[in-house]
Order: structure tokens, then C-alpha cells, then sequence
């Protein structure tokens, strides 16, 4: 049956047939890889004790074998964590030692972390059939019956965009050195358990694997200084460069086969996979974003990219040796010729002597001649040469599409289908620049800004500061229509807040200038409160020549996009409103009509989490959602929804391609963006198997839901029945989770029971912590660390709090068959509670007592019979649901994979207790006071190495 068809039997069909027939959810496999067998693990759990091994033989050279015996020691104490004892060893070792054994339970976990992800790459690939097959086969279904037009299907494929945005604030807790030492130690692992190697590799591999360990124990796991901006971008461009040589090709090859297996052609001029970048265009709270920086990070990541794409060329020239002799080639591609050879004529000297004959690799010459003085050209800061280099990614785009349609013209296909359409797919996915830069800002500025420029011109009857929103509104839409300069001739704005945001304006447009209009399409704007709030940063937008769309003008023009960015639970509740009464401004429509009628909205999973709960921003995003996609289609106007997905569960974390698939129907209509933060980009991205299946996951589920997914079939009484029963869930777990932080106690338990005070000096990222201007309580605590604290002390409350009140709350009011059917055949509500279910798994409240006991004020440690109830409820009235007799029976592996780690989380969480203590010994209230380096070493690779075993930060 077609995923939208109702049974046809020749009767209605019943509301559980529509049910199943509306949205069936994916099978596991698809997304998630395949149950792995006994054999799988036994080769898992033989590589970690290898691995352990090796890890105790270069503690004992390196730090001696009574270490050694300690570091036994204390794993052998963890089993029982309870233990007085092992506790009291701990409080008599020095902090010397402390450091060892914090770093060698650190190594142990990146080593298992490193382990399992190539199992887990081996596992999800057992089955042969990824999920791009998968989703092509749900489409040759509903082609076949019928129940698929083919041409909506190619239109929405020409549209259909997947781009994974990587963060500037990675809270990354691991060093890129030490990551790719872990990569090597991945790569000999694979090569040791490879049955076709040779006779002899066995010792090679084992003797290569023993010296990257003893270098990762040698290895500094802690950065010596925080990263600024550039260090981000270098980051985020190591892994986009590992992608883009490693997994892009095969990736795109295979998109490309399975939608020839249904007899749909993807066209060359789609970009159904691109990458987007906050690194060095997040300017919202980063005091060292600047412009200076953000031309910067533009100029690095563009020569890295095209450094990248030079090599690719360079690869493709050894294979397109095809002969005139043989091969006929276009009157187009000789003319491009020829127009070549005029634009570089020593170029043409040198390649025609020996290539005269071979058509297709003198136009690659020529490419890679003109990406190079494209590398050149933006190094030194000349004017772009027509002809002579590129000015922009079409014009790359052109050329490789006519080596191609030439070997199409003479029949070719085999070769026209081949390296050429890889490297064309890959450049369309990475452009000039690997991937696009957002720029994003915070509301306040904007008005800041205008603040100024509108009092200096003395037309407002009192302060623009003074006026109430409405007014604002009405100002900035009459500003917005018309075409009169803010900022005139001969009128300098000074050193303030007009200079700093008009100074941002002229280095985007800047950007657009020189690198094409690729390099920044978005302008995001964070703590978007009502429609003034956009219309006041495209004011200063025009003032700065970025657009046009006054009244009478023949063509509005506009060089970006504006998206709102809506962060707590109330800015959701709204959004959809907001969005209806931006529209509804002629000149912003204009603006949008500018950019294609496609207007981006972003929404934030961490502020409105920390705000109301899991529940209740789960929920808010999802009617929001609805709500968006409604208000869009009667404006006309195409919605590009950017989640702003955090690593955890508390901020929106989980599998990306069941996410995509759990959105609401019609929400996708071909392009989508999602944040790509921290931990989980070294866990996705690190090697390039799990990078590949990874990212074609998510991209299959983009196509299935943006193709398949576009209406709902069920009736409206079980909607509204599903949603009311979500919003007793979520208004329940929103009272609940609202009165925990609101509580006088928390803030006093959040600091004492984690190491929340300690995490600004873990140098994971160029951003404060904290705020700027607050007084230092929970609202002006950033979303990281709110849930970075948590998840160290294994409380982890961000991600289920609440769930419990809201699951009770609805199974007394009489819904109990109507959780447990939404559970079995809505995947948002599904995916909602597997994810809660992850996290309640790791979640340990007896460690977290420990911290209790130890460390949090007797005044205030009541709160924690408050959590433990919660935690209580929430376990059992998920297992009701789910109809499990404990957590992750249903998902046996995760679950193994979760107790494995608690054995030696143990001592870590026992070694943070003893060290937070001695540390507020010494510096009593005062969280700024100097500690022995010692001490603070050991207490941040405690940090770091718990971090490591529950792969999670924030």
C-alpha cells in the first residue's frame, strides 16, 4: 500500500487503517542501521580489551606499574560505587595522581567511544541496502499505484536541499589532536580486523596500534587556551573537508542510482545536500565575532575549499583521457575552447602540445587553471579576470556541466554518468566555500542602532527607545516602503551602535562582493519578539545597499534573506501570527518575493527547553510548525525551517533522519537546515563510514518527507484528539518542570551538585558562558551549560523533566489507550519518548546522590527528593506507554552499550565528588579564587572524560 493511500478494499477505511496508512513510521533499519549479531559484538568487546590493554601498558611505562595498580584498583572499587571505600581511597590520593587516573579513565572511554563507532558503522551497513533504498523503494510504490504524480515529484526534487549547519560553539570537549589520533587508531583497528590481510600484518597492525595508543596517553586531552573564532573554523572545515574528499562522492553516486532504480532523474543544477557554517558569523553574545574576523573566517574557508576542489579536478584529470579518435565532442565545448585559450593563452600552449586530442581533460586543464587563479585572486585581493577565474560557484557549474552534456551528445553515458557527475555533485554540494556562512545577531542591536540614526534626524516626537512595538512597526514598514537614505551624505554615525551594526551590513556585502552570492544568505535574528524586530535589521540592511524594495521600484531587489528566530515556549506560541502579520507588510513581502518567495524561519530547541521543559518545547515547536506551514501557503510563500537542534536530548538532540521523518506533514517541501553541534559532529562526522550513513540518512528522509508527507489523510476528530492529549502533556509537564527551576532552592543545588562553575574553563569554545550584564542566576546561565551541568552530575533534568506530570496528567484525565496508540502510530509523539527514554537510561540518581550528600548545602539538597520523585513517575508512566516492562527493552544494544559504560563512568563521577570538594575547601564562596593547577586539572579531565563516556556535553 502507497504510504498515503487508504487500504482499498472496497469499504472505508478505519480510522486505525488511516492511521498507519497517514504515516507509517520507518523501519529502524532504515534509519538507524541493523539489530548487530552476536559476532558483531564478540569483535566489539575483543577490540575494547585490546585496546584496555594496550592503555594499561603505557600507563605503566610512562607513569609506573603501582599506578597501574591503583587505576585497577579503583575500577575494581567502581562495581560498587556505594562503597565507602572507594571513596575514601580517593580522598587520600594527592592531586598528582588524581590527574593520572582522571586521564587514564578519560583515555579508556575515547578509545571505546572510537571503537564503537567503527562497529557501528560496520553494523548499519550489514544489510547492504542503506536508507537512500529504502526511501527509493516507498517512492517506486507510490509512483507504481498511482498514488505519486511524476512530475510533482521531480519539481520537489529540483527544490529538495538537506544542510547540516556546524555550530560556533562546538562544546566539543575533545581536542582536534586528539581526535585524529583516535581516527589513526580507528583505521589500524579496521586494518587488524580485516580477513583478507596478510600473513605478517597481524603484527604490524598490533605494533602500530600499541604506539598510537601510547601517543594518545602522551597526548594533552585539555586545550592550554580557549579557541577563538578562527580555531572554530578550523574545525568546522576539518570535517567538512573529510566529507567532502571521503563521503560526497559515493554518497551522491548512490542518491543518483537509487533514483535511476525508479526511473527519476535527479537534474545536474540540484543541490539536494549543502553545508552551512555559524563559525565566525555568530555574532549573539561572542564579543570576538567582528567583521574583521568574519572576512577572516570567509577567506580561509574559501581557500580551503578550493585548495580541496583543485585536488579533485587534478584526480579527475588522470581519467579523461578519452581521444578525439574515438570520441566526438560538442560544438559547445569546442567554442568554450577556443574562448578558453584567448583567456589563457600560456595555458593553451602548454596543454595542447600533449593533450591536443583529448578534449575533455584540455577543458578540466583549464578549470583547474582558473580555480587556482581563483585561489589566488581572493588571496591577494585583485579584481576578478572574466574568463580567467571564477567569480562565483555558477560559472565552475557551467563549465563542468559542458564536458558532460558533450559526452551525452556522442552517447556516452557510461562516462557522462561517471567521475564527471561525481565531481559535479560534489561541487554542487560544497561550492567555492565548502559551506555557507549564516549570520546571526541579537534583536536588541538592531534597535540600538536604528535608536540612534532615527533621534539624530528629529522627526519622532520623543525617543525611538520610547516607542511601544506597534509604533515601531508602523515606523519601520512606512522607513521600509520608502527610498529616502537613514544615513546621509556627509553624515558620519559615529563610533556607536549604528557604526557597529551598518559596519556588519557593509562587511556581508562585502562578502557578496568578492566570493558570489553563495557566501551569505541568511540573516538571522535571535530573540525575535514581534514583527519590529525583523523589519528593524532589513532597515539597516537597505542603508547599507543590501536591498531595495521602496515603493514603485520596477524590480525589488534583495542580496539576503532575514529569518526570525523564535527561542522560548511564549515566541512559539506566536509564531505563527508573527509570520502572518510580517507577510502582510508590503515592502517585507516584496522583500521575500526578492529571494525567491522563500522565507526562512528558525526555531530554537535550547532557550525554549530550559524555558518550559522538554515536553512543553517539543510540543510548541511542533505546533508551531503547523502553524508556520499554514500561514505560509496563504501568503504563497515557501517555508525553509532551521532547527536549531542542540547534542542533547534537553536541547533537541536525538537521530536527525527520525526527527526529520516525525515532523508534521507538509511542514517539508524541499529544503530544510539543522544545527550540527559539539560532540555530535565528532561522533557523526569523525569517520567517514558513519559520516556517509549519517548523512544519507537524514537526506533520505528529507526527499521521503518533502515527496510523501505533504498532507495528512487521518480525520480531524483523531488530530484534534492526539492534540489535545499533547497539550495536557505538555501544560502539565510544563507546571511541573516551571516549578523545580523556579524553586529558591535550585540555583543553590545547580551550582553546588555540578561542576557548572568549573565548565568556563574547559576551553571548548570562544563564547561566554554566561550572558553578559546579568546577575549571575539561571536566566542569564546559556542553554550549554545549563545542560552540560546536569548530564555531569547524572542528573540530567533537562531532558526529562516533567515527562512524568504530563503523562500522568493525561492518563488520569481517561487517556491512557489514547498515549499508547499515539505511541504505536505518530512518529513525533514516538520519537519524543524514545529520545525521553535514552535519557532517563542515563541518567543515575544514585551517583547523583553521592554529589548530593557531598556537595550541595543541607537548605537546599531537599530539592533532590523533588527530582527523584519525578524521575520515579516519569520511568513508570513511560513504561506504561511504551508497554515495556523497563527502559530500552525494545532497543537491547543501546542498552547493553549504556550499562557497559556506567562500570567505569564510576570512578570518574567518584573522582569529581572528592575533587569539587577539596576545590570549594580552598576557595569557599568565592567560584573566581586561584586552586592548586594540580587540582584544577584533575577536576577538569573529570570534566572531560565523563563528557567522553556518556558522549554528551551539551
Amino acid at each position: 500500500m502507497p504510504p498515503h493511500s487508504a487500504p482499498s478494499t472496497g469499504r472505508a477505511a478505519s480510522t486505525e487503517e488511516l492511521i498507519q496508512a497517514d504515516r507509517r513510521e520507518p523501519r529502524v533499519a532504515d534509519f538507524a542501521g541493523a539489530v548487530s549479531s552476536d559476532e558483531q559484538h564478540a569483535a566489539l568487546r575483543a577490540s575494547v580489551r585490546q585496546l584496555g590493554a594496550l592503555l594499561g601498558e603505557a600507563i605503566a611505562r610512562h607513569e609506573g606499574p603501582k599506578m597501574l595498580a591503583l587505576v585497577e584498583q579503583v575500577r575494581e572499587l567502581s562495581r560498587n560505587p556505594d562503597d565507602d571505600a572507594l571513596h575514601e581511597l580517593l580522598a587520600e590520593q594527592d592531586d598528582a595522581t588524581a590527574v593520572v587516573l582522571a586521564r587514564a579513565f578519560t583515555n579508556y572511554f575515547q578509545l571505546v567511544n572510537m571503537t564503537e563507532q567503527l562497529h557501528r558503522w560496520r553494523e548499519v551497513t550489514a544489510d547492504g541496502d542503506g536508507p537512500l533504498a529504502a526511501m527509493a523503494g516507498r517512492i517506486g510504490e507510490a509512483l507504481e499505484s498511482g498514488g505519486l504524480d511524476r512530475d510533482l515529484l521531480t519539481d520537489v526534487l529540483d527544490r529538495v536541499e538537506y544542510r547540516p549547519v556546524f555550530t560556533a560553539h562546538p562544546t566539543e570537549s575533545s581536542r582536534r589532536t586528539v581526535l585524529r589520533l583516535l581516527r589513526k587508531v580507528a583505521q589500524v583497528v579496521d586494518l587488524a580486523e580485516d580477513p583478507r590481510r596478510r600473513p605478517g600484518d597481524e603484527a604490524r597492525t598490533a605494533s602500530r596500534l600499541a604506539e598510537l595508543v601510547d601517543l594518545l596517553w602522551q597526548t594533552d586531552e585539555l586545550r592550554v587556551a580557549k579557541p577563538e573564532p578562527m580555531d572554530e573554523a578550523r574545525t568546522a572545515l576539518y570535517y567538512l573537508t573529510q566529507i567532502t574528499q571521503h563521503v560526497l562522492p559515493g554518497l551522491m553516486n548512490e542518491l543518483q542510482r537509487q533514483l535511476a532504480s525508479i526511473d527519476v532523474e535527479l537534474p545536474v543544477t540540484a543541490r539536494p545536500l549543502r553545508f552551512g557554517s555559524w563559525a565566525g558569523g555568530d555574532r549573539d553574545g561572542n564579543p570576538f565575532v567582528t567583521p574583521e574576523v568574519t572576512l577572516e573566517v570567509l577567506a580561509l574557508q574559501h581557500d580551503t575549499g578550493l585548495k580541496t576542489l583543485i585536488a579533485e579536478v587534478e584526480e579527475l584529470l588522470t581519467e579523461m583521457s578519452a581521444t578525439t579518435r574515438v570520441v566526438t565532442a560538442s560544438d559547445d565545448l569546442l567554442a568554450s575552447l577556443e574562448s578558453d585559450a584567448e583567456a589563457l593563452p600560456i595555458t593553451w600552449s602548454t596543454i595542447n602540445r600533449l593533450n591536443a586530442e583529448e578534449p575533455y581533460r584540455l577543458k578540466l586543464s583549464f578549470v583547474r587553471v582558473r580555480l587556482m587563479r581563483t585561489r589566488d585572486r581572493l588571496e591577494k585581493g585583485t579584481p576578478h579576470e572574466p574568463g580567467r577565474d571564477y567569480l562565483g560557484f555558477d560559472e565552475l557549474l557551467t563549465d563542468l556541466a559542458l564536458v558532460r552534456e558533450s559526452m551525452r551528445a556522442d552517447g556516452d553515458l557510461l562516462t557522462a554518468d561517471g567521475a564527471i557527475l561525481r565531481l559535479i555533485r560534489t561541487a554542487t554540494a560544497v561550492g567555492l566555500g565548502l559551506a555557507t556562512l549564516d549570520v546571526r545577531e541579537h534583536s536588541e542591536k538592531h534597535h540600538d542602532a536604528l535608536a540612534e540614526l532615527f533621534d539624530r534626524t528629529g522627526e519622532l516626537d520623543g525617543p525611538y527607545a520610547e516607542l511601544d512595538r506597534e509604533a515601531r512597526i508602523a515606523l519601520l514598514g512606512r522607513e521600509l516602503a520608502g527610498r529616502r537614505p537613514l544615513v546621509g551624505a556627509g553624515r558620519p554615525v559615529g563610533g556607536g551602535a549604528a557604526a557597529a551594526s551598518l559596519d556588519l551590513m557593509t562587511t556581508i556585502r562585502t562578502a557578496l562582493d568578492t566570493y558570489g552570492p553563495d557566501v551569505i544568505e541568511t540573516y538571522i535574528v535571535s530573540m525575535t519578539h514581534d514583527v519590529d524586530d525583523l523589519l528593524a535589521v532589513v532597515v539597516l540592511a537597505r542603508e547599507a545597499g543590501l536591498l531595495d524594495v521602496g515603493e514603485g521600484l520596477d524590480e525589488p531587489w534583495a542580496r539576503i534573506g532575514f529569518a526570525p528566530l523564535f527561542e522560548t515556549v511564549a515566541e512559539l506560541e506566536i509564531a505563527g501570527s508573527l509570520l502572518d502579520r510580517l507577510l502582510s507588510d508590503p515592502a517585507y513581502r516584496r522583500v521575500v518575493g526578492a529571494r525567491g518567495d522563500v522565507q526562512e524561519i528558525m526555531l530554537g530547541y535550547s532557550d525554549s527547553s530550559k524555558d518550559a521543559g522538554i515536553a512543553a518545547s517539543q510540543w510548541q515547536i511542533h505546533r508551531a510548525q503547523r502553524s508556520l506551514r499554514d500561514v505560509a501557503r496563504e501568503h504563497g510563500v515557501r517555508l525553509r525551517l532551521f532547527h536549531g537542534r542542540g547534542g542533547s536530548v534537553g536541547r533537541g538532540g536525538g537521530p536527525t533522519a527520525q526527527a526529520i521523518a516525525a515532523q508534521p506533514n507538509g511542514t517539508l517541501d524541499g529544503p530544510i537546515k539543522v544545527t550540527e553541534q559539539g560532540e555530535v559532529i565528532s561522533d557523526k562526522y569523525l569517520l567517514p563510514g558513519l559520516g556517509r550513513f549519517n548523512l544519507e540518512g537524514a537526506l533520505a528522509a528529507v526527499v521521503e518527507s518533502s515527496v510523501l508527507h505533504r498532507s495528512s489523510l487521518l480525520p480531524r476528530d483523531v488530530l484534534d484528539d492526539w492534540n489535545a492529549t499533547m497539550d495536557v502533556v505538555a501544560g502539565s509537564g510544563q507546571t511541573a518542570y516551571r516549578g523545580v527551576v523556579r524553586d529558591p532552592a535550585l540555583v543553590p543545588f545547580f551550582n553546588a551538585a555540578t561542576p557548572v562553575g568549573e565548565l568556563g574553563k574547559m576551553n571548548i569554545g570562544s563564547r561566554p558562558s554566561k550572558r553578559p550584564g546579568g546577575e549571575g542566576g539561571l536566566d542569564d546561565l546559556r542553554a550549554i551549560p545549563w545542560v552540560f551541568g546536569w548530564t555531569q552530575s547524572r542528573i540530567i533534568l533537562p531532558g526529562w523533566f516533567g515527562v512524568g506530570s504530563g503523562l500522568a496528567a493525561a492518563r488520569e484525565d481517561g487517556r491512557a489507550d489514547m498515549l499508547r496508540e499515539m505511541y504505536g502510530s505518530w512518529p513525533f509523539f514516538r520519537t519524543f519518548l524514545s529520545n525521553v527514554q535514552m535519557t532517563l537510561t542515563k541518567t543515575d540518581l544514585d551517583i547523583a546522590a553521592r554529589y548530593v550528600r557531598t556537595l550541595v548545602p543541607d537548605d537546599a539538597a531537599g530539592l533532590f527528593d523533588l527530582v527523584r520523585a519525578e524521575h520515579e513517575r516519569t520511568v513508570a508512566e513511560v513504561l506504561r506507554v511504551t508497554e515495556q516492562s523497563e527502559l530500552l527493552e525494545q532497543a537491547p544494544v543501546l542498552k547493553q552499550t549504556l550499562a557497559l559504560r556506567d562500570a567505569y563512568l564510576a570512578p570518574l563521577h567518584a573522582l569529581q565528588v572528592s575533587l569539587l570538594a577539596r576545590s570549594r575547601d580552598l576557595t569557599g564562596d568565592d567560584p573566581d579564587a586561584d586552586v592548586p593547577p594540580d587540582l584544577e586539572r584533575a577536576l577538569l579531565l573529570t570534566i572531560n572524560g565523563i563528557a567522553a563516556g556518556l558522549r554528551n556535553t551539551g
